[in-house]
């Protein structure tokens, strides 16, 4: 007999099957990563120094803009990687 786990486990694969990536897919997924990963350091590198010196001159309220800013297009950055990433996979 299964156990409630193996027969969950079932049900799920049969709703979502599991897609095996190819070696290029994989490739072009980390090259994704990685360009994302190097978007969010360069913006995260140009706010932080408004950050700071907004923050030293005592403008807190432009500090909160490009700390949310900063989130904002963390966010962005993110969701555009699971797109491409998304094209990758279905393979176009």
């Amino acid at each position: 007999m299964k156990s409630s786990y193996e027969l969950a486990m079932e049900r799920l694969s049969k709703a979502s099957p599991v897609v095996k990536l190819t070696a290029q897919q994989k490739k072009q997924m980390a090259e994704l990563e990685s360009r994302c990963a190097a978007k969010i350091a360069e913006k995260e590198i140009a706010l932080k120094g408004e950050i700071e010196k907004a923050t030293n001159e005592g403008n807190f309220e432009e500090a909160q803009k490009a700390q949310q800013q900063l989130v904002n297009d963390r966010k962005r950055f993110q969701a555009e990687l699971e797109e491409k990433k998304e094209k990758v996979r279905q393979g176009k």
